[in-house]
Parts: structure tokens; sequence; C-alpha cells
């Protein structure tokens, strides 16, 4: 079941996408109390996600209210998440690449599952877009880079969970685009401390619009194999990454068991699974402004973007 948010002359709602259009979840005439966005879907529970499925097929008899695919503009399936995790490092090759390609001394290594641990940092949920916007250029970096993921989307509120149970707390997938600013300029006149460039790093993660999500929600029992998805990233046409989830270091039963002990894992909770080989910071090649970026996973669909104008001054505030 592809879950997804959308808007409609002025209204913004929820629904599920079939190949005849978008069945309106709130307008579901049998649906007591009915949910407006997919997060109050995941909030309900897994047997009430369960349900929609019942509405899809026999949405005659339910009378909702159903419009056409072309009629209506997709939105990020979360538009603002409880939290958005993101993982450093889950590809051996996109490793390879950032250390020997640019010198990057994050201290991350190519080592297995069996000697290393995943390395998580958060995200603003103001990061979060949906499909065909403008990414926004900030101003305080001139390069700026892509990262195709696939993103989890947890399903339940979750605790120090085992790996053999943690796909139970998963509600779907769907893809992301990690943008990165790769330089900042507010480094310029500044005097040299311990760890700058992990926070840097850090800092270029963060622009509002950075984390384009979409175009839908495919809900975890539909996903096929999700360690066996295709994955291909696409500037103006042009292949830039292209791999298989199977490449990926750590698990999702891994990633989200590890997270759970962490901290406390809810329902619409955003988890970006990390990058394969082949970003602009190993090659050279950031994005321009008005390029179009292309994200597709197996089964997931296409979520496009554009990145929007440079900014004509950055900010520099030592300068």
């Amino acid at each position: 079941m592809k879950l997804v948010t959308y808007s409609y002359e002025t209204t913004v709602s929820c629904g599920i996408l079939t190949d005849s259009g978008i069945i309106d979840i709130p307008s579901a005439k049998t649906i007591k109390n009915p949910p407006k966005t997919i997060l109050e879907i995941l909030e309900k529970g897994t047997e009430f996600l369960n349900s929609l499925e019942d509405l899809a097929k026999s949405q005659k008899h339910l009378s909702p209210i159903k419009y056409p695919s072309t009629d209506v503009k997709l939105l990020a399936p979360i538009p603002r998440p409880p939290k958005v995790i993101a993982l450093a490092g889950n590809f051996s090759a996109h490793i390879q690449e950032a250390s020997m390609k640019r010198g990057f001394k994050l201290g991350l290594s190519d080592s297995t599952r069996q000697t290393t641990v995943p390395r998580p940092f958060l995200k603003p949920s103001t990061v979060v877009i949906g499909p065909d916007e403008t990414i926004q250029w900030p101003d305080y970096s001139e390069q700026i880079d892509y990262e195709l993921e696939l993103a989890v989307v947890i399903g339940k509120k979750i605790k120090y969970i085992d790996p053999e149970n943690a796909l139970d707390a998963v509600a779907g997938y769907t893809i992301c685009n990690d943008v990165s600013a790769r330089s900042v300029t507010f480094k310029e006149n500044r005097n040299p401390r311990p760890w700058d460039e992990f926070y840097d790093w850090l800092n270029g993660k963060w622009a509002d619009g950075f984390l384009p999500l979409g175009p839908y929600l495919l809900t975890a029992g539909q996903i096929g194999d999700v360690h066996n998805l295709e994955m291909e990233l696409k500037v103006n046409g042009q292949t830039r990454q292209k791999a298989n989830t199977s490449q990926m270091i750590y698990s999702v039963p891994d990633i989200v068991s590890f997270l759970s002990h962490i901290m406390t894992l809810e329902p619409g909770d955003i988890i970006a699974t990390g990058t394969p080989a082949g970003v602009a910071v190993a090659t050279g090649n950031f994005l321009q402004a008005g390029d179009r970026i292309d994200c597709f996973i197996e089964n997931l669909g296409t979520l496009s973007n554009t990145l929007g104008p440079k900014p004509k001054s950055f900010y520099k505030p030592l300068s």
C-alpha cells in the first residue's frame, strides 16, 4: 500500500495511491475519527494501518473521495517527522571514495559489521521537503552535494529492541536525498579548534530543505526484500550513483535495534540509512543551480527535485 500526503486546491490531506488515483482517507465514511495525516495513521497502530488495506480494496462500499493523480500535488509523506536520524558511512565504497579522493579524516573505516557500529546523527525536521520542490541553496556553502538513501519509517514506539524483532517496528519505506553542504563560508578568518572538521560536516546537513522525502510511503509488507533493492541517482539525466541495498554495512534490523538502545523511537521517525558511492565530494562535480536530481529506489518510485539559485552573497560572520 502506498500512502501519500497531498494537496488539492487549498486542502492538504492523506490518502492511498492507486493505479486509478488517490483515495482520500479522511473522507472514508466507515472510519471513526479518521486520521488527517500519515503520522496520525501510524500513531493509531499496526491494526489500523492494516485496516486501510481493506479501504483500498473496498472503496466503492466506503465511498471515500477519490482524485486523479494528475489533479493533486504530492508532498513529503511525513512533512514534519518527530525525529530524523541519518547514518554516516553505511556503504564501504562511499567511505573509501571520501577518504581516498578527498582526504576526509573523520575516522570512518570500511570495516565490516563485526568490528564497527553505526554512526548516527540527527537532522532537524525543517530539512524535509516533498517531491518536485526546489532545494534552497543555503547562504553558508558554495558546494552542494546529493546523497541517495533508503529511508525507514518507524511505526511504533520502541526501546531496547533486538534485531530479530526490529522489523516489526517498521511501518514502511520511502526515498530520501540527504543533501549536503560540503563547504562552510563561516570558517573564513576562524581560529582552528579541535573538532572543527566534524562540526563543519555536521552543519552541512542541517539546512532547510536538505532532506527531500517521498514520493510515497510503501508499507513494509509490500517492499519485498528490503536488502536487495536497486538504487540510482541521476543529475540532469546522468547517472551519478548506482548501487543495491544489499551493499549496506548495517542492515535495517541492525540499525533500528542500535538506535533503539540510544533513544526511544516513535511512530513517524525517519531513519536515513546511508548513501552509496558516487557523491560529488569524491568527484568534485558538485550540483549547480537549476540541476534536476532524480532519486530512484526499486519498488519505491522516483523522487525528483531541483536545486535553487545560488545566493548572491554568503554568510561570513568573521569577515
